[in-house]
């Protein structure tokens, strides 16, 4: 009797083996888990060091896995051609535009010039900005004469902008003081006189092409800081030149193109060798009588 006791025993302390075996199932499923988790992070590890081909090896692996095409047949998920960067979380790097080029060659000059508290440049959606302040740089308080300092800095950065061949609005602009000349009655006839001027300059002496040129005057419409302070004000009168981006290229109505400002250069002459014309016909019938 006590033996088959304890063969009941034993039995039944192999039953409650079983029953505790199928009580820690949950383990396959936490294993399963962690297995997976373990291969999850692998695949985000090598994508940020691997270089092209071991990637496009990997890409193919996990396509294989989900029932996709392999032996590059089917779509590739890396472009061919596209630059993967082996540093974790930079994307590929794109190469610089031309704007960009050009925009690191005029900060480079301004730089070693010395001029970067009166000479800007940045983009805009528009294009690329090139600002000069107008103070005792480009003309003097009230004038739209061009400084003959001035010149050569503005054939200095057109050679750089020339190469793009883009079109160039030369903007003019002036704080909120009023003024009230003979010469220009208010601030539009200014701001518009200062920008016609930096295009006549351009044409004649930078030999940029007319045909690429434009002239605007803005008065104290588009300000960059508050007209509230001196400091303020001399950034608020300023010529922009304005290189205009592919994507912004659109016809001006109020702005003067290249070609008008030569013709009216050209229209002034013809009208003045009229008027000395006409004057030395009438010298002559005085002569004459």
């Amino acid at each position: 009797m006590m033996r088959r006791n304890k063969r009941k025993d034993g039995g039944g302390g192999g039953g409650g083996g079983h029953d505790g075996g199928g009580a820690l199932r949950w383990l396959l499923t936490y294993a399963d888990m962690i297995t997976l988790l373990m291969a999850f992070f692998i695949m985000l590890y090598s994508m940020s060091v691997l270089n092209m081909a071991k990637f496009r090896q990997l890409a193919i692996s996990v396509r294989s896995g989900f029932g996709g095409e392999v032996e590059g047949k089917g779509i590739s998920i890396v472009s061919p051609g596209t630059a993967l960067s082996l540093t974790p979380g930079i994307g590929p790097q794109a190469p610089p535009t031309p704007l960009q080029k050009v925009e690191e060659e005029v900060s480079r000059y301004i730089t070693q010039k010395g001029l970067s508290r009166v000479v800007s440049v940045h983009q805009e959606p528009r294009g690329l900005v090139v600002s000069f302040r107008s103070d005792h740089l480009l003309f003097n308080r009230g004038s739209a004469e061009l400084r003959p300092a001035a010149q050569e800095m503005l054939k200095q950065v057109m050679e750089k902008i020339r190469p793009l061949d883009y079109p160039v609005r030369v903007e003019g602009h002036t704080c909120s003081l009023p003024i009230h000349t003979a010469q220009f009655p208010s601030n539009w006839e200014l701001s518009t006189a200062r920008a016609t001027n930096v295009v006549r300059y351009l044409i004649a002496e930078s030999g940029f092409p007319s045909k690429l040129l434009s002239a605007a005057g803005y008065a104290d419409i588009h300000p960059v800081a508050p007209n509230t302070t001196e400091e303020s004000r001399m950034r608020n009168r300023r010529v922009d030149i304005v290189v205009i981006g592919k994507e912004a290229r659109t016809e001006e109505p109020n702005a003067f193109t290249g070609e008008d400002i030569k013709s009216q250069i050209l229209k002034g002459f013809d009208i003045e060798a009229e008027l000395l014309s006409s004057q030395g016909n009438e010298r002559r019938k005085e002569y004459a009588h």
